[in-house]
C-alpha cells in the first residue's frame, strides 16, 4: 500500500487498541502503543531510501528483506525496546503485541497489490503479489477517515475500529472472490494460458491483464468478467549471444529480471551501438509499457549506458540513458 494508507492503518490500530484492558490500568501503555503502532505501520518501508542511490537498488531490494519473515519479528522487538526507553512505565508485552500487529498488517496488505513483497524470505526469494488490491485503495483509506471522524464525535475508538476492520475483512474477501472470477474469465476465453497476472484498476471489477502461454504473451483488460485483448506478442527465446550475456550482468538489467515475472524483449541496432530492451507487460498505460530496462552496448561489447524504471515517454527515456552515459 502507499505510505498514507499505512499511516492511517497505524492510527487505526491505535484506536483499536482501546479494547485492550491493560490500557485502563496503565494509561502510559496507550501512549507507548500509539508510538509502536504508528512506527510499526511504516518501518518496513524504510528501504525506500534506496531510491536515493539508484533505481536498480530500489527495484531489487524495496519490499525485500525489510518485509521478510525475520524482520517481521525483529521490527516489533526493536520498536518495543525504543518505546520502553521513552515510556518506562508501559507494559512492554502489550506494546510488543500491538506493534507486531502493525508490522504484520503492513506486510500482509502489501502482498495483495501487484508489486508485492518478499514476505516469505528466506524460505523463498520469490515476490508474493496477489494483484487484488490497488496500491492506493480509496475505500480502505476512506473507511479509516470515517472511523477517525466517528472516534472524534462519539469516542469508543475500540468499538468503532472493530467495525472498521470487520468491514475491511469482508472487503478483502469480496475483492479476492472478484479477482478469482476474473482469473476464471481469462482461462475460459484463453484456455492455453499458463500464467495470469492481474492488476486492479480504480474502477470496480476492472483489471489490467498480462498472461502467457507456451507460445505467446497476451495483454488486455478484464471488466466484470469480460476479457478484452489489447496486445498479442509471440514468445521468442532470448538469444544466447555475447551481447545478451553482457547485458544480463548489468545491475539495471539484473534488477529488472529479478523483479518482473512477465516481460518481452527487443534488440535493435542503433548508430554505432546495440540496444537491448526488456519490457514488463503488467503495466500497460495509455498505450505504453512504462516499466522497462535498457542497455546500450557498443561494438566492443561493452555497456555504454543502462537504465531501469518507470518512464512514460521515449524522450525522457533517451535523456536518462544519455545522462547515464555522460556520468559513466
Amino acid at each position: 500500500m502507499d505510505t498514507s494508507t499505512h499511516i492511517v492503518m497505524g492510527i487505526g490500530l491505535t484506536g483499536l487498541a482501546a479494547i485492550d484492558p491493560t490500557l485502563i490500568h496503565n494509561p502510559t501503555t496507550s501512549y507507548a502503543i500509539m508510538f509502536g503502532t504508528i512506527i510499526g505501520s511504516v518501518i518496513p518501508d524504510i528501504d525506500t531510501v534506496l531510491k536515493i542511490k539508484d533505481n536498480a537498488n530500489y527495484i531489487r531490494h524495496h519490499r525485500g528483506i525489510t518485509h521478510s519473515l525475520p524482520m517481521t519479528i525483529l521490527w516489533p522487538l526493536i520498536i518495543t525496546v525504543v518505546a520502553a526507553y521513552f515510556f518506562p512505565q508501559a507494559n512492554n508485552f502489550h506494546v510488543w503485541i500491538w506493534t507486531f500487529l502493525a508490522v504484520f498488517l503492513h506486510v500482509f496488505v502489501d502482498i495483495f497489490n501487484s508489486y508485492g513483497t518478499q514476505a516469505i524470505r528466506p524460505l523463498s526469494y520469490r515476490w508474493v503479489a496477489f494483484g487484488i488490491i490497488s496500491i492506493f485503495d480509496p475505500l480502505i483509506f476512506g473507511l479509516h477517515i470515517a472511523g477517525f471522524a466517528a472516534w472524534y464525535v462519539f469516542g469508543h475508538s475500540g468499538d468503532i475500529f472493530l467495525i472498521v476492520y470487520g468491514l475491511l475483512v469482508l472487503y478483502y474477501l469480496l475483492r479476492t472472490f472478484q479477482h478469482h472470477q476474473a482469473v476464471l474469465s481469462v482461462k475460459m476465453d484463453y484456455p492455453d494460458v499458463q500464467s495470469i497476472f492481474l492488476s486492479p484498476a480504480f474502477k470496480w471489477q476492472h483489471y489490467h491483464m498480462a498472461a502467457s502461454s507456451e507460445s505467446a504473451f497476451l495483454v488486455g483488460e478484464v471488466k466484470a468478467k469480460n476479457v478484452k485483448l489489447i496486445d498479442h506478442f509471440q514468445q521468442q527465446p532470448l538469444p544466447s549471444t555475447e551481447a545478451i550475456h553482457i547485458a544480463k550482468q548489468d545491475k539495471n538489467i539484473r534488477a529488472f529480471l529479478s523483479f518482473s515475472p512477465i516481460y518481452r524483449w527487443e534488440i535493435s541496432d542503433k548508430h554505432g551501438f546495440m540496444e537491448i530492451r526488456f519490457i514488463d507487460l503488467r503495466y500497460l498505460s495509455n498505450g505504453r509499457y512504462p516499466f522497462v530496462a535498457i542497455a546500450w552496448i557498443d561494438t566492443s561489447q561493452r555497456i555504454m549506458s543502462s537504465y531501469t524504471g518507470w518512464v512514460y515517454s521515449e524522450e525522457k527515456l533517451h535523456k536518462k540513458l544519455m545522462r547515464s552515459l555522460i556520468d559513466s
